[in-house]
């Protein structure tokens, strides 16, 4: 469940931004033959906007549609509120959890930990950290998250700092047999591989399941230059998936792939025309369009 490709789900959306489950149900087929689990809910899935009713369905319908795991986004900026999801999600179906670090109060380390430890306590499915600074405003550093993961059920972590250094200490200094890194950027994946990571929790594996697939089996058989033709391959989509705020492009490229995405709820709008036309240049050169 904690390594290999794994898709960071886009919610697709019907006109009037209800959910698409069947636009959904679509999506799931079109991944589920490459990738090696499901993440519900999470930064783009447009966890933010969504209601916790529609929160819970979103990973309910996953869990039930696919046969593959499932670990749901279930953070909060809320230690009440994150462990009240995490119940919830667990009893939805979802095998394990992933935690957003708490955003906006920014708390110090010690209330970092407190409440890893308060959610982990109250559930009994594993919990991946995810890392992501650049939305949160903090940071959990390597010698916080060797602490963390000394807790019992606390796995893993999505590592989308960005710091290529913090991953190798992570994984320099975490030696617990079961705690996985995963990277949090596809452009990383690559590299957090070579240093000791599992896989990636991914934007582009909506896209394109089969090359994300290819690139972390050619890795772990030991083609190393495989796996480097193939990053290489896929980096002008890395970047054009992030052209503006993740998810807009992910979800307008499957739009024009003819898979299910909508328009992103607001604030976020839909992408501009003239970055349509250079997500398109990049999907017809890897024969996506």
């Amino acid at each position: 469940m904690f390594r290999g490709v794994i898709p960071a789900l886009v919610t697709p959306f019907k006109e009037d931004f209800s959910v698409d489950y069947e636009g959904m149900a679509r999506n799931l087929d079109y991944m589920e033959k490459y990738v090696d689990a499901f993440v519900p809910c999470g930064t783009t899935g447009e966890a933010s906007t969504l209601g916790y009713e529609e929160h819970v369905d979103v990973v309910r319908f996953v869990a039930e549609t696919s046969k593959l795991p499932v670990i749901a986004g279930s953070g909060s900026n809320s230690t009440r509120e994150a462990i009240w999801l995490t119940k919830e999600v667990e009893k939805a179906g979802a095998e394990a959890a992933m935690l957003v670090t708490p955003y906006y109060n920014k708390p110090n380390n010690l209330g970092l930990y407190e409440h890893y430890k308060a959610v982990a306590k109250e559930v009994s499915i594993p919990i991946i950290i995810y890392n992501i600074p650049s939305r949160t405003g903090i940071n959990v550093s390597p010698q916080l998250m060797l602490k963390l993961s000394e807790i019992e059920n606390i796995v893993g972590v999505k590592e989308a700092s960005g710091n290529l250094k913090q991953v190798s200490d992570i994984i320099r200094l975490v030696k617990k047999k079961d705690f996985t890194v995963l990277s949090g950027d596809d452009f990383l994946t690559l590299p957090i591989l070579a240093l000791g990571g599992k896989g990636v929790i991914s934007v582009a594996a909506n896209v394109a399941p089969n090359l994300m697939k290819e690139l972390y089996n050619a890795f772990v058989s030991g083609n190393i230059a495989k796996a480097m033709e193939i990053h290489h391959k896929l980096s002008p989509l890395f970047d054009a998936l992030f052209i503006d705020t993740n998810p807009i492009p992910v979800k307008k490229a499957m739009e024009l792939i003819g898979l299910s995405a909508g328009k992103p709820r607001l604030p976020l709008v839909e992408l501009s025309e003239e970055k349509t036309e250079k997500l398109k240049k990049v999907l017809k050169e890897l024969g996506l369009l």
